[in-house]
């Protein structure tokens, strides 16, 4: 999706995984988690790939791997993850499933978040949040607003009040991600986490106004794996 701040972007589109791909890809993990005694607690569709641009591969593996009667996983302990394609989230409204939908907003305002996001010059934070809104109201499903905090970028105590402004009314989950370097951007930037201090005084700020959010733990940056730095190290040999 081009976002500036993501290591898998540079990789760049390829193709898309088919349903049955998806599938297998949880079989395996699932397998995984058994033989070392742990369960699969969460599924969510997000990482290298944007889950609304292959939708119907999507759907498909979702009712395979949360039916009863199949993968037997639970709809609620499936969420799909999106930068902000309404289209997307509206068929997946209409596809009535009753999964967890989490928006990656990374900004409050329109300016930062198409600086970042270059989906965000399609779909603005307005239309975003009122999809979000519909989806909310027909599935009952608490939506999660994902954002990850860049130094001096989208960290300022003002972008938190506009935040938790944005919010205001919605029954909305702000998770909070703390960004994870991955050296030069597509735009020749090099991204800072915000402080620890920054981070908490963003988070205080947050809920000071009345949001709901919390500050997710980073997994695998010690495998360069956590969030926003998944990407091919070396070139497939044909």
């Amino acid at each position: 999706m081009g976002c500036d701040f993501c290591a898998t972007t540079q990789t760049g589109f390829e193709r898309n995984l088919t349903s049955g791909e998806i599938i297998e890809q949880f079989r395996h993990l699932r397998r995984e988690a058994h033989a070392t005694g742990r369960t699969l607690r969460t599924l969510v569709f997000m990482g290298m790939g944007e889950p609304m641009l292959n939708l119907k591969n999507v759907l498909a593996a979702i009712e395979r791997i949360a039916d009863p009667q199949l993968g037997a996983f639970g709809w609620r302990q499936v969420t799909v993850s999106t930068v902000g394609i309404v289209p997307g989230i509206e068929e997946l409204r209409e596809a009535n499933l009753g999964v967890h939908l989490a928006i990656s907003l990374h900004a409050p305002d329109d300016a930062t978040r198409v600086d970042l996001l270059p989906m965000g010059r399609r779909f603005d934070v307005k239309e975003v949040l009122e999809a979000a809104d519909r989806y909310q109201a027909a599935s009952g499903r608490i939506t999660t607003i994902q954002y990850c905090l860049l130094d001096g970028v989208n960290d300022s105590l003002t972008q938190s009040r506009d935040l938790a402004r944005l919010l205001a009314g919605r029954r909305m989950h702000v998770n909070l991600l703390r960004y994870n370097p991955t050296g030069l951007s597509l735009k020749g930037r090099s991204y800072a986490p915000s402080s620890l201090e920054q981070t908490e005084a963003f988070l205080a700020e947050l809920r000071a106004h009345g949001a709901v959010a919390h500050l997710r733990r980073a997994r695998g940056p010690d495998i360069d794996a956590a969030c926003g730095q998944l990407k091919r190290r070396e070139s497939i040999r044909p």
